[in-house]
């Protein structure tokens, strides 16, 4: 019962599901027989054993303590929201802080007027609870999940251990001269980021940087998780699925101070090569304006500090056209766009045959990338980062090496196309096709001579490393 879980509760004596009325903001029943959206909640995690439940609409659970019934009409959740959830397998009994038991009552209501202490027999007070979603392992749920010294705990070890030195050293050997490493919006408050977060990734960036140094590698500094999210994603530290970030001022002006803060820290650190605004905003949660303003003002952040640092726009991801962002006039010198290309995470790849998807990258992919290469704009970076950017994988059952071989140098080809080169998600991974090493070492990409062709400026290709975000370790 991790932040962002969605589940749907059943009254066991009424049978009927309870319901936030048109999605929340009004009362609260117990008379659906199916559950659809108005009869599911997000859970935030207070606790072990302390819960709020947010609705469909943004509401949250709500009760007074003037009266019994619970209503969804709360904006915000304090004390009043927060309610005690016992758990046996999936049944639940739900307490408010007062100590009075929740039930569904005969008009059909959710009241906290339960009389007594309830068994786990068919009594008003129990409901069943059945977990419909729970996807969001991110660094939110690590760290609210794990409790602040479990969570300090398991990330310094991850952070002194998951990549090293020697990681570098490798890359450099094989002709990486790159590294785009993601970093959460609460880094600029390290070594004590507002809770749940933990301290420790500002100094593994200082380390990444000095590994960089050592290798002849530059380094790409990626905001991938703004406050309040700009994607809903697990590895934008979203904390249920909510796109709030360009809903707040707020979020926008304490993420440019986010940029403000690496720029002071590290752009006169020779291994600099750029600073990426924004990873993957949400086409549906992101208005263009608004992103555009964000992208010329963060420019301006940046040009402050340094005059040649490259600065990454990234595309919106959905349903948007990254020509929108060569149109927007971002700033005048070293503005690079910013584009995920997976085949994968769309209905359209899920059949794809091998040869289909190889197709793909020459007939769509390749022709894209020329026209915004010829276009009078900003040079095109190609990045495949979390569940993308560009990997080596794809939804094809059975591949043999060769399949895969075949799939990875037609993506090598295509992508070399790109004015600024390209970069893999990721360095490593427990999935092996999107760990970057094992696909080197276990010949299922060969880096041959279609990915060392020297692209039209310095950059040679970029490597995404997945040091700082750890949605994948736990589950």
């Amino acid at each position: 019962m991790l932040d962002g879980t969605k589940v749907q509760l059943r009254s066991v004596t009424l049978g009927k599901y309870v319901s936030a009325e048109n999605g929340g903001g009004m009362n609260v029943t117990v008379d659906r027989d199916i559950a659809s959206l108005w009869e599911t909640f997000k859970l935030w995690r207070v606790s072990d054993t302390k819960f709020q439940f947010r609705t469909f609409g943004g509401q949250f659970l709500t009760w007074s303590g003037t009266g019994n019934l619970l209503t969804a009409t709360a904006d915000s959740a304090s004390s009043s929201e927060t309610l005690y959830v016992e758990r046996n397998d999936d049944m639940i009994h739900i307490k408010t802080l007062g100590g009075s038991y929740v039930q569904a009552n005969a008009e059909n209501q959710l009241s906290a007027d339960y009389l007594g202490v309830p068994g786990w027999d068919a009594n008003a007070a129990t409901f069943q609870m059945s977990i419909v979603e729970n996807n969001l392992h991110g660094d939110y749920q690590l760290a609210n999940g794990y409790g602040h010294s479990k969570a300090k705990e398991v990330l310094t070890k991850h952070q002194n251990s998951f990549v090293t030195a020697d990681d570098f050293a490798f890359l450099s050997r094989h002709g990486i001269n790159t590294v785009r490493i993601p970093v959460g919006w609460w880094i600029a408050q390290d070594p004590n980021p507002p809770p749940p977060f933990v301290g420790g990734s500002l100094a593994a960036l200082d380390k990444a940087f000095t590994w960089a140094k050592a290798s002849n590698i530059k380094c790409i500094i990626d905001l991938h998780a703004a406050p309040g999210s700009q994607n809903g994603m697990e590895h934008s530290a979203s904390k249920d699925g909510s796109v709030d970030w360009a809903l707040s001022p707020e979020y926008i002006s304490k993420s440019l101070d986010v940029i403000d803060f690496l720029c002071v820290r590290y752009a006169k650190h020779p291994a600099l090569l750029g600073i990426e605004l924004l990873n993957e905003p949400s086409a549906a949660g992101v208005p263009l304006d608004v992103l555009v303003s964000y992208y010329k003002r963060g420019y301006d952040v940046v040009r402050t500090y340094s005059s040649t640092a490259y600065v990454i726009i990234c595309q919106r991801i959905g349903n948007a056209n990254p020509i929108e962002l060569y149109e927007a006039d971002i700033g005048d010198h070293n503005v690079v766009v910013d584009l995920h290309y997976y085949n994968l995470f769309d209905p359209y790849f899920a059949s794809l045959r091998a040869i289909d998807n190889v197709n793909f990258i020459y007939n769509s992919r390749q022709p894209q990338l020329q026209a915004l290469d010829s276009a009078n704009g900003p040079l095109t970076f190609i990045d495949h980062i979390h569940a993308g950017e560009w990997v080596n994988e794809w939804n094809v059952s059975n591949a043999s090496q060769f399949d895969y071989q075949i799939f990875g140098n037609a993506q090598l080809e295509v992508y070399n196309g790109a004015s600024f080169g390209w970069s893999y998600w990721t360095l490593k991974n427990d999935r092996m096709h999107w760990d970057f090493e094992w696909n080197i070492k276990n010949k299922y990409l060969l880096l041959g001579s279609s990915s060392t062709k020297k692209p039209n400026i310095l950059l040679l290709l970029a490597l995404a490393i997945a040091m700082l975000l750890l949605q994948y370790l736990f589950r």
